[in-house]
């Protein structure tokens, strides 16, 4: 690979771009069909007013981008960030495109994002603003057009406030507008720990495949959000020892297992893993690089680069959060042999289950927790499988494997359905 900048490697359109560059090569895809899916169908960028708490008047920047919509409507998260920029709205509705191709749901993918500081904004300047960027993209969503979901600093209550706004819109309720809502205006059970459950699934599924142990096999988790600690708490319920969590404030380190539990609850009472009793207090980048059988980065972006995959001594790096490891990394990583579960695989849970919720208010008709966590696991180990086979018979990494397993059948549907003109 030629030699580019750190700006460059973390850039995560770039990233993105180069993975399925490569996938696209190694499957010999059209042309016409590269370009087709090489770039987003839509994107839309909105500027926007709300009305401050002080009565002022501030100016936003909203994006949602709509990467494919040929296996069916867009779906992908809207996120409320200061660095939100269109590159990555870009890259993240790319990567929900190959992620619900990847375990065969039928969406395509999507993202969103309003660049602003939630954590220096009021409950009613939050509401405001996410009315307005919802009225702002009004046109563009809905059950059949694109879905919406929370993601970064989005939660349960913005998607009611998106859903409530959308439904006076229509002049009539529309719960399948957004997925991730409250259970009781159409949110599906389950839903919350789902992408951490999937986490869980595919390091199963991993351990058989690599034929290693589950007792006593050492997972350290790099981000303590929703996805990490569940990731943690059912992992440690199955008999992994958690023994290191990272935060961006500082980590936790103890050799003989952390209790996910325990931390669960007293990150709730103290707002930070700071000062848990059960571990000592530990650097949490080096963290990432400390011993371990199982990693996984489920915070941001670009955690595993080339200043540091080298020194990663897991076996296994699963990953949580969407684009951890950049490109440059990955091919250090593949030499190291260090097995990756990428995160299209990985971190599909989320999106599985938010089929589930749209599936179930279209039906009107709610699933027991135990029927989703069942489908969950069942499709989630089917694509494990699909991965690990794709990746033996191309004789790739299971990331290009991930891409090219994806890229097939997103361009098998494009071939299907023919070019409109």
């Amino acid at each position: 690979m030629a030699t580019i900048s750190l700006e460059q490697e973390i850039n995560p359109w770039e990233a993105q771009a180069a993975r399925f560059d490569y996938a696209a090569q190694k499957l010999n895809l059209d042309e016409g069909l590269w370009r087709v899916l090489r770039y987003p169908s839509r994107e839309i960028i909105v500027h926007f007013p709300v009305s401050m708490d002080d009565g002022r008047i501030e100016m936003f920047t909203g994006f949602r981008v709509q990467h494919s919509v040929a296996r069916g409507p867009g779906k992908g998260g809207i996120r409320y960030a200061p660095d939100v920029s269109l590159d990555e709205v870009r890259a993240l509705a790319s990567w929900m495109t190959w992620k619900c191709a990847v375990v065969n749901i039928p969406f395509g993918g999507a993202k969103g994002g309003v660049i602003c500081d939630p954590k220096k904004m009021s409950m009613g300047e939050l509401e405001r603003m996410t009315r307005r960027y919802t009225a702002e993209i009004i046109e563009f969503i809905g059950p059949e057009k694109d879905v919406p979901a929370p993601d970064v600093n989005t939660n349960e209550q913005v998607m009611a406030w998106i859903m409530d706004t959308y439904s006076m819109h229509m002049r009539q309720t529309v719960t399948s507008v957004v997925t991730g809502k409250p259970i009781n205006i159409g949110g599906s059970r389950g839903r919350r720990e789902a992408t951490g459950r999937g986490v869980s699934v595919v390091c199963d599924e991993a351990l058989k495949h690599l034929n290693m142990r589950r007792e006593g096999c050492r997972v350290i988790v790099q981000g303590f959000g929703n996805v990490g600690s569940n990731a943690a708490r059912l992992m440690m319920e199955k008999g992994y020892k958690i023994i290191g969590v990272a935060e961006y404030e500082g980590g936790l380190f103890n050799p003989n297992g952390i209790d996910a539990c325990a931390l669960i609850d007293y990150r709730q009472r103290n707002g930070s893993i700071l000062g848990f009793k059960g571990a000592e207090a530990y650097d949490p980048i080096e963290l990432l690089t400390a011993e371990c059988e199982i990693l996984i980065p489920a915070a941001t972006e670009n955690v595993i680069t080339s200043r540091n995959a080298e020194r990663i001594r897991a076996r296994i790096v699963c990953e949580g959060a969407n684009g951890p490891t950049t490109a440059v990394a990955d091919e250090i990583l593949a030499d190291k042999r260090t097995f990756v579960i990428p995160d299209i695989l990985a971190n599909a849970g989320g999106v599985t289950a938010s089929y589930f919720e749209w599936l179930q208010d279209r039906q009107g008709y709610f699933w027991k927790e135990s029927v989703i966590n069942e489908q969950l696991e069942s499709i989630l180990a089917e694509s494990f499988d699909d991965v690990v086979r794709y990746s033996e018979a191309h004789n790739v990494n299971n990331r290009i494997a991930a891409y090219m397993l994806a890229i097939d059948r997103v361009a098998f549907t494009i071939k299907q359905r023919g070019i409109y003109a």
